[in-house]
C-alpha cells in the first residue's frame, strides 16, 4: 500500500501571501499567524516570503492568479476578512472570493490556501484571528506547507 501524507517542514519553499487591506485590523493578525508558522514550523526563509496587499477580498483571486502565473511560488496563501452586513453584498464577495481562489488552484495545479474569514460579526472575526478559536492565517499556512509536500510526493 502506498500512502501519501504531507509534512510541513518545507525550508526551500517560496510562498506568496495575498492579503486584503479591508478589515486590516483583523487581517494583520492573520498575517502574523501565517508568517509565524511559515518561519517557525515550515522553516521558510524571509527572502522566500512575498506579501501582496490588495484592496479587498474580492481582489484576492486576481492577485492569486497573477502570482500563480508568475511561476515564482510553490504556494499562495490568501488572507482576508468578510463580515456580514445588512445587505447581500457579503454573499457576493464571499462566493466570488472562494470560487475564484479555488479556480486558481485547480487551473495552476498550485496550492492556494484559503485563509479568508467569513463571519457574522466583528467579534467572530477577532476570535478567529487568534483571540479564542485559533488563528486561521496560521492554519492556512500549515495547509499550504503540507500541500506543497503532498503535490511533490504525488509527482515523484
Amino acid at each position: 500500500m502506498n500512502v501519501i501524507e504531507g509534512i510541513v517542514l518545507t525550508s526551500d519553499a517560496r510562498i506568496a501571501i495575498a492579503i486584503s487591506r479591508f478589515n486590516h485590523f483583523v487581517n494583520n493578525s492573520l498575517l502574523d499567524g501565517a508568517i509565524d508558522i511559515l518561519k517557525r514550523i515550515g522553516q521558510v526563509k524571509d527572502k522566500d516570503i512575498t506579501v501582496v496587499w490588495v484592496p479587498g477580498a474580492y481582489e484576492l483571486p486576481l492577485a492569486a492568479k497573477v502570482l500563480a502565473d508568475s511561476k515564482k511560488y510553490d504556494a499562495i496563501i490568501a488572507l482576508g476578512t468578510i463580515i456580514r452586513g445588512d445587505t447581500s453584498h457579503f454573499e457576493f464577495v464571499a462566493d466570488q472570493c472562494s470560487s475564484g481562489l479555488s479556480t486558481v488552484a485547480t487551473r495552476a495545479s498550485l496550492p492556494v490556501a484559503f485563509g479568508v474569514l467569513t463571519t457574522e460579526n466583528i467579534e467572530q472575526a477577532i476570535e478567529r484571528a487568534g483571540i479564542k478559536v485559533g488563528n486561521k492565517g496560521a492554519e492556512a499556512a500549515l495547509t499550504a506547507l503540507e500541500m506543497i509536500n503532498i503535490l511533490k510526493a504525488i509527482k515523484e
